[in-house]
C-alpha cells in the first residue's frame, strides 16, 4: 500500500473497541481450550467403551462434560454480547469516517466525479468491507489458535500421523494463493458496476421529467437494463470465483480427513501404539485443522477483496480535497479586487479573458450577457472553486488561494437556481440544522419574505424530499433566509430566479436588493428596468470578457452591448 494510505480508514473498526476486541480475543484462546478438551474427551470415552485403561471412571468422564458444556455456554454468552457491538461500531465509525472526509471535499468535487461512487461505497461495499474485515478476522482468530493447539496436541499422540495430516493440509493453502488476487479483482469489479447500476438509476429518477416530456422511457430502460445486466454478471463470476475457492478448500478437507482416518487405521492395525480412542481424537482434530485450512482461503480472498474497496475510496476521498489556506479573513472591510483573472476549464479554451473589476462592500452587482459568457464560472471562482486561474482575487487586501476556506465558506453564503432543501423542517431547512436564536430566525424568515408560508404551515412543517412540498419561490425565501440567518459580508446569486414566474421572481428579486450591509454579486437574466435601477453596477460579459460597466441609466445612454441585450430582452 505505498500508493494510497489506508490506514486511517482501517483504525476507525477498532477505535474505541479495544476492550470488547481483548474480551473476543480471550473468548477465542477459550474457544480453542474447549476444542482440545472435547477432542481429549472423545478419545477418553472411545477407550472406555473399547476396554482401555484411561485412568478415568465413567462418572468422572460425565463430570467433566457437564462442566464444559457449561464452559461452553458461557463463552457463546460472552460472544453474543461483544461480537456484534463489535463490528456494528466498527463499521458505523468506518462510515462516519468516510462521509466526513467526503463533507470536507472541494465544492466543484462532484462536478469532476461521479456521486455513485460514493453511495457504492457507503452502501454496496460495506457489506463485502464487514465481511473482509471484521467477521473473517475474528474467524482467524478463532481458528488459528485452534489450529496450532491441534497440531502440538495431534504430535503429543502421534508425530508420524501428525506428519501425514499437515502434509495432506497443504492443498487449500496453494489454493488461497492462487485464487486470492482473482477474488480482489472481480470484487472491484462488482464495485465499479454496481457504482455504473447506481448512477442510472439516479440519472433516471432527477432527469425524469426530461425523459417523460421526451417520450424516451424505452431508451432509458434499455440503459437501466444493461446496466442490471452487467453487474449482475460481475457478481456472478465474483461468486464463481469464490465458489472455486470454497470447492478447493472442502475437496483438500475431504481428502486431509480420510486420508488422516485411513492412515491412523493402518498404525493402529500395524501396533504402532495406537488405540481406537487415538484415531478417533486424529479424526477429531483433523475437523480442527480442516476447518481452518478450507475457511482461511476464503478469508484471505474475501479480505484482499475488502482491502481493495477500502483503497478504492481511499483513493477517491484523496481527490479534489480543498486547498487550506493560513490566513484568516473574518468579515469584508473594503471589497472584492479582480485583477487581469483568467480562466479556463482546460488549457485550449480560457473561459473569462482579462477580469478587471472591484466590487465594493455593500453594493449590489448584476453579471449580465449572453449565455456561455462566463458569469457562472466568475461567481465559482469567487468561490474559490478553482485555484488554476491566473491574475488575482482579493478580499480587501488577500489573495483568495491564502484565505482558509472554513474562513471563507463563513464569508460569503450563494443562492442558485436549484435551491436543495432537506427533508426536514421548514427551521431546521432555514438553520442547516445550525444552533441559533428563535428571535434571530424569526427575523431571518421576516425579511425573506417567509412568513407567510410559517404562519400558515408552521416552523415544524416537513418539506419533502428536496422541497417536494414547497414551490420554486418558496425554496428560494429558504435560501435567502439561510443567507440572512448566516450574516455573511458576500453573497452570491447564480440565476436564482431564472425558473420562477415573472411575479415570483420579481418578488424574489427584491428581497435580495433589499438586504443591507451585504456585498451582493447577481447573475441575472432578467433584464427587467425596475430591477436594474436598484443596482450600484452592472457588469456586462461577452466571450468572457467584461465589454461594460456601470449604471443602468449610464449604460443606457452608451448604447453599447448591454443596450442591445436590453432592448431585445423587452
Amino acid at each position: 500500500m505505498n500508493k494510497t494510505n489506508i490506514r486511517p480508514f482501517v483504525k476507525q473498526f477498532y477505535k474505541g473497541n479495544k476492550g470488547l476486541l481483548a474480551l473476543i480475543l480471550s473468548s477465542s484462546l477459550l474457544n480453542t481450550a474447549l476444542n482440545l478438551a472435547v477432542a481429549w474427551l472423545l478419545q477418553q470415552i472411545t477407550d472406555i467403551v473399547s476396554g482401555t485403561n484411561t485412568g478415568f471412571t465413567v462418572t468422572q468422564i460425565t463430570l467433566i462434560t457437564i462442566c464444559l458444556a457449561l464452559a461452553l455456554a458461557f463463552l457463546y454468552f460472552v460472544i453474543y454480547h461483544s461480537k456484534p457491538k463489535l463490528i456494528s461500531r466498527g463499521i458505523a465509525r468506518y462510515k462516519e469516517y468516510v462521509f466526513g472526509i467526503l463533507a470536507e471535499k472541494k465544492i466543484s468535487a462532484f462536478s469532476k466525479e461521479s456521486s455513485s461512487v460514493y453511495i457504492s461505497a457507503l452502501t454496496n461495499d460495506i457489506a463485502a468491507i464487514e465481511k473482509g474485515y471484521l467477521s473473517n478476522i475474528f474467524l482467524v482468530a478463532e481458528c488459528v489458535p485452534t489450529l496450532i493447539g491441534s497440531i502440538i496436541m495431534m504430535i503429543w499422540y502421534s508425530p508420524l500421523l501428525t506428519l501425514v495430516a499437515i502434509l495432506l493440509s497443504l492443498l487449500p493453502v496453494a489454493c488461497a494463493v492462487l485464487t486470492g488476487g482473482r477474488a480482489e479483482q472481480a470484487e472491484k469489479t462488482v464495485s465499479d458496476t454496481n457504482g455504473q447500476y447506481t448512477a442510472s438509476l439516479k440519472d433516471f429518477i432527477s432527469g425524469f421529467t426530461v425523459v417523460k416530456s421526451f417520450k424516451a422511457e424505452k431508451q432509458m430502460c434499455l440503459l437501466f437494463t444493461e446496466n442490471v445486466k452487467a453487474l449482475a454478471s460481475a457478481k456472478c463470476k465474483k461468486d464463481k470465483i469464490m465458489v472455486l475457492v470454497e470447492m478447493f478448500g472442502a475437496i483438500a478437507g475431504f481428502v486431509a480427513q480420510l486420508g488422516v482416518f485411513l492412515a491412523g487405521a493402518y498404525l493402529a492395525l500395524s501396533g504402532e501404539s495406537v488405540t481406537a480412542g487415538t484415531v478417533i481424537v486424529f479424526v477429531q482434530m483433523m475437523n480442527y485443522v480442516i476447518q481452518p485450512v478450507s475457511v482461511i482461503p476464503t478469508c484471505i480472498a474475501e479480505y484482499k477483496s475488502a482491502r481493495g474497496l477500502v483503497e478504492k475510496i481511499a483513493v477517491s476521498l484523496a481527490e479534489n480535497r480543498p486547498d487550506q489556506g493560513k490566513t484568516a479573513v473574518k468579515a469584508l472591510k473594503a471589497g472584492i479586487i479582480l485583477k487581469d483573472l483568467s480562466f479556463g476549464y482546460d488549457e485550449e479554451k480560457t473561459v473569462l479573458k482579462d477580469i478587471n473589476v472591484i466590487f465594493e462592500t455593500g453594493k449590489k452587482y448584476a453579471v449580465v450577457g449572453a449565455s456561455g459568457s462566463g458569469k457562472s464560472t466568475l461567481l465559482n471562482l469567487l468561490m474559490a472553486s478553482y485555484h488554476n486561474y491566473e491574475g488575482e482575487i482579493y478580499y480587501d487586501d488577500t489573495e483568495l488561494k491564502s484565505i482558509n476556506s472554513g474562513d471563507l465558506y463563513d464569508l460569503q453564503s450563494i443562492i442558485q437556481q436549484n435551491v436543495f432543501v432537506f427533508n426536514a423542517s421548514l427551521r431546521d431547512n432555514v438553520t442547516m440544522f445550525g444552533d441559533f436564536l428563535e428571535a434571530e430566525v424569526d427575523n431571518a424568515i421576516q425579511l425573506s419574505g417567509l412568513s407567510p408560508l410559517v404562519q400558515e404551515k408552521g416552523k415544524n412543517y416537513i418539506c419533502g424530499e428536496n422541497g417536494c412540498f414547497l414551490s420554486g419561490g418558496e425554496k428560494q425565501r429558504i435560501s435567502i433566509a439561510r443567507s440572512l440567518l448566516k450574516r455573511s459580508s458576500v453573497l452570491l446569486v447564480d440565476e436564482a430566479t431564472a425558473s420562477l414566474d415573472a411575479e415570483t421572481a420579481y418578488q424574489v428579486s427584491t428581497s435580495i436588493l433589499g438586504l443591507k450591509g451585504i456585498t451582493c454579486i447577481i447573475v441575472t437574466h432578467t433584464l427587467d428596468q425596475s430591477l436594474l435601477k436598484q443596482y450600484d453596477g452592472i457588469i456586462t460579459l461577452k466571450n468572457g470578457s467584461i465589454v461594460e460597466k456601470g449604471t443602468f441609466d449610464e449604460l443606457i445612454a452608451q448604447k453599447g452591448y448591454f443596450y442591445s441585450l436590453y432592448t431585445v430582452s423587452q
